[in-house]
């Protein structure tokens, strides 16, 4: 066949194959135009999923009567003039494919009309074909349909879901787009009934804060309840939102949102940053939840990279990856027991707790009865775990279950009253009661203390007695070759010796006894992934987890009051005490207005 030129339909439908996946694409493309038009009241009615109707209504500026047909033509837009713009584009919406591409495969009308014209205009475009347009009685703003989506792609169409699979993908980006937005009002329905209505908060997302009615009208109260606020910025960057507490996990990756310069995206290196960071705090196979807003010049990323604009590209990723990681490890070490948010009989993370119990490694049907804190078995190794241990001359020996005196003496676990089946403490607090795990709490106190001994110790190296050959890929070779110092801080020494080839000279002495082949190749493939890797460190602390859990007070270990007091005044003081080592949650409260509930009080 003979090269020739495709007609203009031909190459809009092949475009609509990148940009329009089904019809929640076809809304992504035609709000984000309304946003980019300076809209602050959306309304969004779908029929059968949005095949067969999708209608996006807006308040925005309008489009000139003469400027309708240069819309749906392709790579027109008042966004972008020049390639300067390109590289620091703010708008939502860029390339001018998505009006035609999504006429190409569709009925498809638009109508418009600018603040202060006497009327509004309109056209029609049907499977690619433009109409002429015609003066239309509107209000100011736009208004676009689209009906019979992929009427005219039959292969296209069959691909399509269920009605309700479909809406659901339209309920979820608008669900993701209400949460960036809290000044934009939007109203959905479907199939002719109003579905869901996300009120405008008045202001809009800015360097103040975030609009919390509208984190829980779309993530749910219990996120609200769990959520921890985030708000750092260095080198350039800024990283602000809200991160669940690890408690509040999730099955899956369900309610996780990254805004980059308030673009809704997916991004692996911020996603393994976001791991890395809840890696010491989550339990085995669980998902953390967040909305995060990540802010940075717009020239030092690139959006120009996805035709659905789902990805962006970042000039210095390794900058990035270690800044959102440590922002929210910091974050995270924060999470001492008595500042966590109130926990209460019916909340999710009692939930979890229920879920999970007894099924790590520390979980409490795991205990052994009358195994005390016996850390001078292995003085080498647990040395460190001394100052957590409980300490029996702590206190006057008679202790007031709740001192006399202001509510704000009273510390954030209160005092202790009793023990419950030789495995919880029981607390007063100054507003009700709090419950301890306590082999929980004792074993994350432990752990915490057995880390910081080794940092503050340093990283030894054990030199192998023969050199390892260790077979790599070339890029692996090339990436130890370049990252060699990195490595050398990890505490492997290693040499290239070859194109694929590598001599193993030492390794981190605490790991000497493991894989080290295994380590090194992870290290290798976290080094050209993400510019950095933390697997040495986690290996070391689920080494470390396991010291501290062997050492922890075990269930039936009558514990004196002093002793109780002790375990909560460390607990306080310790940094991600509201979870042990496994995940599992150390603590839960329940506030003296519960309380009365379970008892009907005040009725």
């Amino acid at each position: 066949m003979p090269i020739q030129q495709l007609p203009d339909t031909l190459v809009n439908q092949i475009a609509a194959g990148e940009v329009v996946e089904r019809p929640a694409s076809v809304v992504k493309e035609l709000v984000e135009n309304a946003l980019d038009a300076g809209a602050r009241r959306i309304d969004i009615d779908l029929e059968e999923g949005g095949v067969r109707l999708i209608r996006i209504r807006d308040d925005g500026i309008g489009i000139a009567a003469g400027e309708l047909p240069l819309a749906v033509a392709r790579h027109a837009t008042s966004k972008i003039a020049s390639l300067d713009d390109l590289e620091t584009v703010a708008t939502l919406g860029f390339r001018g494919e998505a009006l035609p591409s999504i006429a190409s495969v569709s009925r498809f009308s638009l109508g418009s009309r600018r603040q202060g014209d006497d009327h509004g205009a309109a056209l029609s475009v049907d499977g690619g074909r433009i109409g002429e347009v015609a003066p239309k009685p509107l209000p100011p703003g736009t208004t676009v349909e689209v009906r019979d989506l992929f009427y005219n792609v039959p292969a296209r169409r069959k691909f399509l879901r269920k009605e309700r699979t479909e809406l659901g993908h339209i309920e979820e980006w608008l669900r993701s787009l209400a949460l960036a937005r809290p000044d934009v009002e939007l109203r959905v329905s479907h199939n002719g009934k109003p579905s869901r209505r996300y009120r405008s908060s008045g202001t809009a997302l800015d360097r103040d804060g975030f609009a919390l009615a509208r984190l829980g009208e779309t993530l749910g109260e219990d996120f609200g309840r769990q959520a921890l606020r985030v708000d750092h910025a260095a080198a350039g960057l800024r990283l602000h939102g809200w991160i669940a507490q690890p408690a509040y996990s999730r099955a899956s990756a369900d309610q996780q949102y990254l805004y980059v310069n308030g673009r809704a995206v997916r991004d692996r290196s911020v996603a393994h940053a976001v791991r890395q960071a809840y890696a010491d705090v989550l339990f085995h196979g669980r998902h953390p939840a967040y909305v995060l807003f990540l802010e940075l010049d717009p020239a030092r990323v690139d959006v120009n990279v996805h035709p659905a604009k789902h990805e962006v590209r970042f000039r210095d990723a390794r900058l990035v990856h270690d800044f959102v990681y440590r922002t929210l490890h910091d974050s995270l070490a924060d999470t001492r027991a008595g500042n966590a948010p109130l926990v209460d009989a019916v909340s999710t993370q009692a939930a979890v707790a229920r879920e999970l119990a007894g099924t790590g490694p520390g979980g409490t049907h795991g205990m052994q009865a009358g195994f005390g804190l016996r850390v001078d078995e292995a003085r080498a190794g647990y040395a460190a775990l001394h100052g957590a241990g409980i300490d029996a001359t702590t206190g006057s020996g008679q202790y007031d279950a709740l001192p006399q005196g202001a509510d704000g003496d009273v510390p954030p676990l209160g005092y202790a009253l009793a023990q419950l089946h030789g495995i919880y403490i029981l607390s007063q607090t100054a507003d009700g009661l709090v419950v301890v795990d306590m082999h929980a709490a004792h074993e994350r106190i432990g752990y915490e203390r057995l880390k910081a001994a080794h940092d503050a110790a340093g990283l030894r190296t054990q030199p192998l007695l023969v050199p390892q050959a260790v077979a790599v890929s070339e890029r692996e070779a090339g990436v130890a070759e370049r990252e060699a110092g990195t490595l050398a801080e990890l505490g492997f020494e290693v040499t290239r010796s070859g194109h694929q080839s590598l001599l193993l000279r030492s390794v981190p002495a605490l790991l000497a006894d493991g894989d080290a082949e295994a380590l090194l190749r992870d290290v290798l493939a976290d080094l050209s992934e993400h510019g950095e890797s933390r697997r040495v460190r986690a290996a070391r602390d689920e080494l470390l987890s396991t010291m501290a859990c062997h050492a922890a007070v075990r269930a039936n270990r009558r514990l004196t009051l002093p002793e109780m007091n002790s375990l909560l005044r460390q607990m306080e003081a310790t940094e991600r005490s509201g979870q042990c080592n496994h995940g599992r949650p150390t603590w839960a409260r329940f506030p003296l207005p519960e309380i009365d509930r379970w008892f009907l009080r005040g009725r």
